[in-house]
């Protein structure tokens, strides 16, 4: 997977906050993409967003050490890139709400999550809270997650528009975060994925900052940069205040990676060979 993708990480406190509660993972082999916002007191959000990503990402690791993700689950007649992703989700939210309940120091403390797996010509894309996924493709961006947040609810019932909602004091208030409750409902949807697309993972601290339309122009004008794209995108929310933590992950499609000659089969052997 390595070959067919190119993947930048990049992550900074802003210009206001004393830390980073953001927390980003990539693992270019696997075709694996997570990135989580924080929240809660002290360093709780720290915490929360570091077991989110790396928690999720070794359990990932693991489950496709046994099959890989593009196979098919007979249980649902989706790839196990679905099946896995939901299921390990739920433990990760399982051991933060776990730590979250029994170590005074975090309680409370949550996560966003989005996280994007590539395999067999598609992105399966997993989602909770107002971290987002866009996608650039022939100079259209689209914004393919949907926020879990009141303001998105408020948007989506028609009570306010999403001019007005860029002015509105409710930006933050999510309505599913990890590790908050015992159970969460991940959204997972597949994408079909064309070489020479550019997605965009991104924490709040990102959009809120900067518009679409300027999101998508960087992302145009650097595409042949990943890496200075993403520290554009970073600089960018900065200037305009950086009145948060902001996170980029960048992965451009380099090539095709159709079932079977996406690299999955010799991974696979590794695994087992270990």
């Amino acid at each position: 997977m390595s070959e067919s993708l190119e993947i930048v990480v990049k992550t900074d406190p802003g210009m206001v906050r004393g830390h980073n509660e953001d927390a980003v993972l990539a693992n270019p082999n696997l075709g694996l993409a997570i990135l989580a916002d924080g929240m809660g007191g002290y360093n709780a959000g720290e915490v929360a967003s570091g077991m989110a990503t790396t928690l999720l990402a070794s359990e990932l690791e693991s489950a496709f050490a046994a099959t890989p993700p593009h196979a098919i689950d007979p249980a649902s007649g989706k790839s196990y890139a679905h099946a896995y992703l939901r299921d390990k989700i739920a433990v990760t939210n399982r051991a933060i709400h776990h730590a979250s309940e029994t170590q005074a120091q975090y309680a409370g403390m949550g996560t966003t999550l989005v996280a994007a797996l590539f395999h067999s010509d598609q992105v399966t894309v997993a989602h909770i809270g107002d971290s987002r996924l866009y996608r650039l493709r022939g100079g259209e961006l689209s914004v393919i997650t949907r926020d879990h947040s009141l303001l998105q609810e408020q948007i989506d019932s028609g009570l306010i528009s999403a001019d007005e909602a860029r002015f509105s004091l409710n930006k933050n208030l999510v309505t599913r975060a990890i590790g908050v409750d015992p159970e969460v409902d991940a959204e997972i949807h597949d994408y079909a994925v064309l070489p020479g697309d550019i997605y965009l993972l991104c924490s709040d601290g990102l959009n809120d900052m900067v518009e679409d339309d300027e999101i998508r122009l960087t992302l145009q004008m650097l595409a042949a940069n990943l890496d200075l794209a993403a520290t554009q995108l970073i600089q960018m929310a900065n200037d305009n205040g950086g009145r948060d933590n902001v996170s980029v992950i960048l992965v451009k499609v380099l090539r095709a990676f159709p079932a079977g000659r996406d690299g999955w089969p010799s991974m696979f052997a590794w695994f087992k060979a270990r």
